[in-house]
């Protein structure tokens, strides 16, 4: 079983910054792909950002062009870096691993952390 072990999140103004990171137990070289979502009060998980094991990325639209996802593969880690943060990306930031075993898909998550984004 995977195990992901997040970053604390924290509060963070208008148009700052913040880095998340996700350590895996397992290789990320083994995991199909790994990716953020978030949850924010009252509205529905959202995916926010993937990275495939041979490095493809795709993003939502409202994070295009100010989050980056990246990772280590030397430390298993994959990185959630944000900036021009606004409000409205104020949820719990879950990381997430889809991994391929014995002919099944299976969906891992980390722990969540809150990231708050207000003046």
């Amino acid at each position: 079983q995977v195990q992901l072990v997040e970053s604390e999140g924290g509060l963070v103004q208008p148009g700052g910054s913040l880095r998340l990171s996700c350590a895996s137990s397992e290789s990320i070289a083994s995991i199909n792909a790994m990716g953020w979502y978030r949850q924010a009060p009252g509205k529905e998980r959202e995916l926010v950002a993937t990275i495939t094991s041979y490095g493809s990325t795709n993003y939502v639209d409202s994070v295009k062009g100010r989050f980056t996802i990246s990772r280590d593969n030397a430390k298993n880690t994959v990185y959630l870096q944000m900036n021009s943060l606004k409000p409205e990306d104020t949820a719990v930031y879950y990381c997430n691993a889809r991994s391929l075993r014995r002919g099944l898909w299976y969906f891992e998550w980390g722990q969540g952390t809150q990231v708050t984004v207000s003046s």
